[in-house]
């Protein structure tokens, strides 16, 4: 174990492995590389976010798996939906050209989330399992969001 203040062990119940699986998932969409002499960092999805229309589609996608595995491990309904939040908000504002890029910056929504399903690991008591029909819903929420963040970009540039 490490001797970081930062990380949270949950070693005795089946979520470790899936907690350090999308931790790592989180690191490498967020923070995979650290800018020398800055404590600034960047992630895949920041280079994402460099490719035109199709970039944001790619990072909503794996903060949509950091999503599903959240609800497999049985994360309470209005954690979810902070979690579905914090991806929209990076998604939309992220498909607006250049103002997108500088907004990855700042907002890192796969660490928050990750933050959100270790304080909810954290907890004591039953952990239920989300309901399917909830988690579909979501995700087909999700996917029309994708297509959105597919036409937005075209329609602002024919705009320019």
């Amino acid at each position: 174990m490490s001797s970081s203040p930062n990380k949270i062990y949950i070693e005795s119940d089946g979520y470790a492995p899936t907690l350090k699986r999308l931790r790592q998932i989180s690191k490498v969409l967020d923070n995979a590389i650290t800018i020398t002499g800055t404590q600034v960092s960047i992630g895949l999805d920041h280079i994402f976010g460099l490719i035109p229309v199709g970039g944001d589609v790619l990072g909503l996608i794996f903060s949509l798996y950091i999503l599903i595995e959240s609800a497999r491990v049985g994360i309470w309904r209005a954690t979810l939906v902070r979690m579905v939040v914090n991806i929209i908000i990076d998604a939309l504002v992220g498909a607006v050209p250049m103002l997108g890029n500088l907004f990855d910056f700042a907002w890192r929504a796969n660490n928050y989330n990750i933050t959100l399903l270790e304080d909810y690991l954290k907890t004591s008591g039953e952990k239920e399992k989300t309901d399917q029909g909830f988690i579909i819903l979501f995700i087909g929420g999700l996917f029309l969001l994708a297509i959105v963040l597919i036409t937005l970009p075209v329609i602002i540039i024919g705009i320019l």
